[in-house]
């Protein structure tokens, strides 16, 4: 059915439908992201920086790596007080959802064996990442904790966001490994391929945006933040 226009320029139903669409990407997108990054962690064959970290806590602790990914998700929005960055409905809404869905996804998969298994999990999960972060981003409802953090330090410091990626995720990476975290060939593989993959889904989900802007959107951040919630 195609939808109507107002003959006075008022909204179409397609503009007000909008924000429903935008919703449901977004949380869609964070439970895939939760769930993709369970399979990383099945896969057994490396994990993305911040999984390699979330998994060393876990070890250490011995608690479930998605509480983790919650504990650590709240605690560098902590950090974003100092850095004046302005969270948005997205960025709070990741520090659950993705935890959440990772132990629920965890507890429905079953532990696999054998490269013949692990291989396709592991570009499944690469993969599935890519699409969950096209679909949160492009809903733009804010940028993830993580992401807040680089692009904070970017404002604050003047460095460039390649920088504070790399500086910050390199610290993490070696943290999570000297607590037992998974480094390895899927490390290597999703650094080199989640950027066009994302770059890729964000513009197939992309929602045209309407002139007026939610006030639960932090602007201006998620686009440039890429690519982790």
């Amino acid at each position: 059915m195609h939808q109507a226009t107002t003959t006075t320029g008022g909204p179409t139903l397609s503009t007000q439908s909008r924000p429903v669409r935008r919703l449901i990407q977004l949380y869609v997108g964070l439970a895939l992201y939760g769930a993709s990054s369970a399979l990383l962690v099945e896969a057994g064959l490396g994990l993305e920086p911040w999984g390699v970290l979330h998994q060393g806590l876990a070890e250490l602790t011995g608690v479930s790596i998605g509480v983790v990914s919650i504990v650590v998700g709240a605690a560098v929005l902590l950090l974003w007080i100092p850095l004046r960055q302005r969270p948005g409905l997205g960025t709070v809404s990741n520090v659950f959802v993705v935890g959440i869905a990772m132990d629920a996804t965890l507890a429905a998969v079953p532990d696999v064996h054998g490269l013949a298994v692990r291989i396709p999990l592991l570009l499944a999960g690469i993969v599935l990442n890519g699409v969950a972060t096209g679909l949160y981003i492009a809903a733009s409802f804010g940028p993830g904790p993580r992401d807040g953090l680089m692009t904070g330090l970017h404002r604050r410091t003047g460095r460039s966001i390649r920088l504070m990626r790399t500086a910050v995720e390199v610290a993490v990476v070696v943290t999570g490994f000297a607590l037992g975290g998974t480094i390895g060939v899927g490390t290597v593989l999703y650094a080199v391929s989640i950027g066009p993959l994302a770059q890729v889904f964000l513009r197939m989900f992309a929602v045209p945006r309407a002139s007026d802007v939610s006030t639960v959107v932090a602007t201006g951040q998620s686009r440039g933040a890429i690519l982790r919630p």
